[in-house]
């Protein structure tokens, strides 16, 4: 039986991440862009890179990234539900970002199309 969202470790969320997306790379095919996510509570970052319509999760901060995004694990839980709205989260301070404010509009409705929860 599959996990719930809110069994998932933050690892656990950033590799299924890497996953759907690489099962139907169009959305993200003509992307080029470094994400950073610093989860907050849980101390652990990690990188999503889109290049060439493939996905690909690291953990750190190994490279420069495009865009950082800084929020607390439950909050990027919800987000990905769908269940909080990155502007919202923004002006309420429980998000914050770093670099291209546009690329952190658009992979919010790049995850939209995905419904990643409905995979994990």
């Amino acid at each position: 039986m599959a996990k719930a969202i809110e069994e998932y470790s933050v690892q656990e969320t950033g590799q299924k991440i890497e996953q759907v997306l690489n099962e139907n790379p169009e959305p993200i095919k003509e992307m080029n862009v470094i994400y950073q996510y610093d989860i907050t509570d849980e101390d652990y970052s990690f990188q999503l890179h889109l290049a060439d319509g493939t996905a690909k999760v690291s953990e750190g901060s190994p490279d420069k990234a495009d865009c950082t995004i800084q929020m607390s694990f439950p909050d990027f839980k919800k987000m990905l539900l769908g269940k909080l709205n990155g502007t919202v989260a923004f002006m309420s301070g429980k998000l914050k970002i770093r670099g291209d404010i546009g690329k952190a509009i658009k992979i919010e409705s790049v995850l939209r199309q995905y419904n990643v929860v409905d995979h994990l």
